[in-house]
This record gives structure tokens, C-alpha cells and sequence, in this order.
């Protein structure tokens, strides 16, 4: 892993899109071998109405209460559980997820597995609004698969659980909602849970020195931020650190972690020493521990080889199996 660090250190957005290209078909075969039967599918729901698969998302639910694999909690209405896969927001797809969130139904939950637009063609804004749109499609819509629109965890993993996470301070900060147009299309008291899985929930860790990812993720998620930051020094007069500086403040609206407070709804973490942003993660937790929301977490040590970042889509490992049954506790505890 120290060795991959240092061949990944600084990672150019265009190598990173290379990479996750390569892996990206592998990861949905393996990571979907022997697929869930006790649950029910529904696949590529358009909940934008324009026909792309960006605006597509699946619909997963227990098996009805009394048929041979059914869980004791497999009775409506139950918590809705949206999920939104990483990917460092350029690339992934909801189709790997699929095993991921068949074994959370099968926890007693509706699951609702999502896509959304990318970068770099598209930014934070775009992201967002298709968020906040997969949304108004679950609350409109989910009770007629038996999940409660009044009971919504949001998950996601890496970049996913980023717009999670802003998603769910959007919805009691105005600020934060303004800033990127959205009319919330979930009150903040119908979210119940928040999952974050190795998600890049602290941007100042991208400005630290030897870290993995360029600042260029952090550019090409704010339309227009070079010519905003050539604007920024020609009127003040500096040069150098006042565009570095200009892009720290500009992160901030991209970081949950600034937008904690008490109002936040409990947070489940899970993160490892061998994941890139173990360190974003001790952060986000020690700042919710200190706004006083319920966390919990799932940590483990650079001993345990399975848990490379976003090991817990794979659901061969016995350390993603320990998150699965964590997921369902938290979810029946807070919803």
C-alpha cells in the first residue's frame, strides 16, 4: 500500500479517469458473482425523464414477510436507504452496487441505488441537483415499493458519500443550499442516518503535502474557477498563494465537514489505516463527536489487507460482511 501511495501521490485527474476506466468492468462482474435472489429488483428507473443513464436508478426491496429468505424485519413501511457510488465523481456507476445494496435490503430496508452526472464535463452544481432530483423521485415514489419517504438514510462511498453528506447539511443549511440552487427536496427532520464509507468528507486534506489526489479534483468540480482566480489576483494585486488560497475558501463549499453542526443526524463511519482518506475520516468523526451527533464507527488497522479504499463493495471480504451487519443495526437504531 506505502509503495501504490507513492506511485498514486499527486494523481493528475486525467490518470485517475484512466485507471478507474480500467477496473470499472472487472469490479461489476466481481463484485456481483452469485447474485442476491431473496430480494426484488427493479432496474434503471429514469427519475429526470430524459433518458440518460446518468439520471437512472434501481429500486431494491426485501422479500415480502413469510417467503424463504425473508428477515424479521421485512414488513412496510420501511427505511429508505439511497446510496450513491464513488468513483472520485468521474467516473463508476451504480451497476457495481448492486450486490452492495441487495445484502442492505436484505436487512430489512428499500435501497435505492443511484447515478448522477460526472465530471469533468459536468461540476459540483450538476452532481447536486441530480442528488436532490433522485430524491423528490423517492419521496414522491418509494411508498409504493413499501419504504417510508418519512425515514431516508443517505450512504455513499468515496466521492458518493461526499454528496451524500452535502446533501444532508443542504437540508437545514440555506447557505449551502443556495450556493449550489437547490430547493431541498428532503426536510432535514426525514433524514434519519448518514453512511459514509471512505468518503471525502475533509478537502484540506487534498492541500497537504504528498497527497494522493491533485488539486485539479478540487478545479474541476467548480465551473469557471481559473479565470475566477485570475480575477481574484489581478483586483487584489497578489500573485501565488492568493489563487491557492482563493481555491481553499472556494473548497469549502465542496467540504461537509464545514457544514457540521448539531443538527447533523447520526453518522455511521467506516474507514481503514490502508484508505486514502483515513485521515479526512478521524477528522469528520472528532468534529462530530464535537458538535455532540451520535457517530459510530467501523475502523480498522493497516494489519487487515481486505480494506483498501471502498473494500466494502466487495462482498467477499469478512471485514465488508462485519459492515453490512453494522449497517443494518445502525439503520434499525436510527430509523
Amino acid at each position: 500500500m506505502i509503495a501504490a501511495r507513492n506511485v498514486l501521490r499527486r494523481v493528475p485527474v486525467w490518470a485517475w479517469r484512466v485507471m478507474m476506466h480500467s477496473v470499472r468492468s472487472s469490479e461489476n462482474s466481481r463484485f456481483n458473482v452469485d447474485p442476491i435472489t431473496a430480494v426484488t429488483y427493479v432496474h434503471d428507473v429514469d427519475f429526470v425523464g430524459d433518458g440518460i443513464r446518468a439520471h437512472r436508478l434501481d429500486v431494491i426491496t426485501p422479500a415480502p414477510a413469510g417467503t424463504p429468505g425473508s428477515g424479521p424485519d421485512a414488513a412496510g413501511p420501511l427505511p429508505v436507504y439511497v446510496y450513491f457510488h464513488g468513483g472520485g465523481w468521474t467516473s463508476g456507476d451504480k451497476a457495481p452496487l448492486t450486490k452492495y445494496c441487495a445484502s442492505q435490503a436484505e436487512g430489512g430496508m428499500v435501497v435505492v441505488n443511484v447515478n448522477y452526472r460526472m465530471a469533468p464535463r459536468f461540476h459540483m452544481f450538476h452532481v447536486l441537483a441530480d442528488g436532490n432530483a433522485a430524491l423528490a423521485w423517492v419521496r414522491r415514489n418509494i411508498a409504493g415499493f413499501g419504504g417510508d419517504p418519512s425515514r431516508i438514510i443517505l450512504g455513499g462511498d468515496s466521492a458518493g458519500g461526499q454528496i451524500a453528506a452535502l446533501l444532508t447539511a443542504a437540508s437545514f443549511h440555506p447557505e449551502l443550499a443556495r450556493h449550489y440552487g437547490l430547493n431541498p427536496a428532503v426536510p432535514s427532520t426525514d433524514f434519519k442516518g448518514l453512511v459514509q464509507h471512505c468518503s471525502i468528507v475533509d478537502f484540506s486534506v487534498f492541500f497537504d503535502r504528498g497527497f494522493v489526489l491533485s488539486l485539479n479534483f478540487i478545479r474541476m468540480l467548480l465551473p469557471g474557477f481559473r479565470s475566477r482566480g485570475r480575477q481574484i489576483r489581478r483586483a487584489s494585486g497578489r500573485t501565488g498563494g492568493s489563487r491557492l488560497e482563493a481555491l481553499r475558501e472556494a473548497a469549502g463549499f465542496l467540504s461537509p465537514i464545514e457544514w457540521l453542526d448539531a443538527r447533523f443526524p447520526p453518522v455511521f463511519v467506516t474507514t481503514s489505516e490502508r484508505d486514502f482518506f483515513y485521515g479526512a475520516n478521524l477528522n469528520f468523526i472528532a468534529r462530530l463527536r464535537e458538535h455532540a451527533v451520535q457517530v459510530d464507527t467501523l475502523i480498522y488497522g493497516r494489519d487487515n489487507a481486505n480494506t483498501e479504499h471502498t473494500w466494502q463493495q466487495d462482498f467477499r471480504y469478512p471485514e465488508s460482511q462485519e459492515v453490512y451487519r453494522r449497517i443494518h443495526a445502525f439503520v434499525r437504531k436510527v430509523a
